[in-house]
């Protein structure tokens, strides 16, 4: 890959939906190509300072929302570090982020959530803009195989059973208008990477969100992730994960699969499966079965983590377009 990689004044459209670090990793990629991107975040979270800060001030989880900011920012590094700042253990602060309390204060100072991220997104000078899926508290909700309910996102991953399907309680969810009007003008919509069922699906449950996708013209692309998540997808192929997806938005909302092909080293390997994780297999005929267009491309990072690579990953995306 080119190490320097055209920038476009306004580029091609990019909507990006997901959560947690997958699509923070995305959306560094992209802003090395693109200004014009929209991230589409799940808000259900329930664990850690997001947790927290959503029992005692009743507000939407902003964790995942500040990893996207600051994944966007054209600021000082000195800026992003004070936004992921983390107080250490000892405070009645501790655990908390700077980014999520700054977030908090700002949404009682300007009394919503949603102008509270375009506050902050205008202090970090952000390439694009970052949206919760919805503005309604809602709880992520679990059934699985045998039958089962799990309610919050922490207590579902923690079952040893397999998911079966995801849902949100309340079930009607209404988006952000703004997401709606992102979705219908995109050149190209990504879901994924990220935690299948926890970061992915909850923005397919938010009512208009896959149908809104289906109708739109854009390039519509799934990214499969590179390693299984253990309590969640343990043994998924990529086949599993599209079938997923589609079981929770529709058969028209994914064009593309984007395969990583290129396979950990045997030390990487050997921590995660430590851990209950493995590569995700592509498993080409039964992808192929969906009627998807399959590219597989080696997209893993250098480092000795098993995850996307932000730049190949963003080019990857961007040269699906027509």
């Amino acid at each position: 890959m080119n190490c320097q990689p055209i920038r476009y004044p306004k580029g091609p459209k990019v909507v990006a939906l997901g959560g947690g670090t997958g699509l923070a990793t995305l959306l560094r990629g992209l802003k090395r190509y693109t200004d014009n991107i929209t991230a589409i975040v799940a808000v259900t979270d329930t664990g850690g300072s997001s947790g927290r800060l959503r029992l005692e001030l009743g507000m939407l989880p902003p964790g995942d929302i500040r990893n996207c900011l600051v994944a966007l920012a054209n600021t000082e590094p000195q800026m992003e570090r004070l936004f992921q700042y983390r107080f250490p253990e000892g405070s009645q602060l501790a655990g908390h982020s700077f980014g999520n309390l700054f977030l908090a204060t700002m949404c009682k100072v300007v009394g919503d959530f949603e102008r509270a991220i375009k506050e902050a997104g205008r202090v970090l000078k952000i390439r694009g803009q970052v949206l919760p899926a919805t503005l309604t508290n809602s709880t992520l909700v679990a059934e699985y195989v045998d039958g089962t309910l799990a309610y919050g996102e922490t207590n579902i991953v923690r079952r040893k059973v397999p998911i079966c399907r995801v849902s949100l309680d309340p079930p009607n969810c209404q988006p952000v208008p703004d997401a709606l009007t992102a979705i219908a003008q995109a050149d190209v919509i990504v879901l994924g990477p990220g935690s299948l069922y926890t970061s992915v699906l909850p923005n397919l449950l938010v009512q208009g969100i896959p149908e809104a996708i289906a109708a739109s013209s854009a390039v519509k692309v799934y990214v499969v992730n590179v390693m299984t998540q253990p309590g969640e997808t343990d043994g998924y192929t990529a086949a599993d994960h599209v079938q997923a997806v589609i079981d929770h938005g529709g058969r028209r909302i994914v064009d593309w699969v984007l395969v990583n092909s290129k396979r950990p080293t045997s030390s990487t390997l050997a921590r995660y499966q430590e851990e209950g994780a493995e590569p995700v297999l592509a498993n080409r005929q039964q992808l192929e079965h969906f009627g998807i267009r399959i590219k597989e491309k080696p997209l893993l990072s250098v480092n000795d983590m098993a995850r996307h690579d932000p730049g190949k990953l963003a080019e990857a995306v961007l040269k699906l377009l027509p």
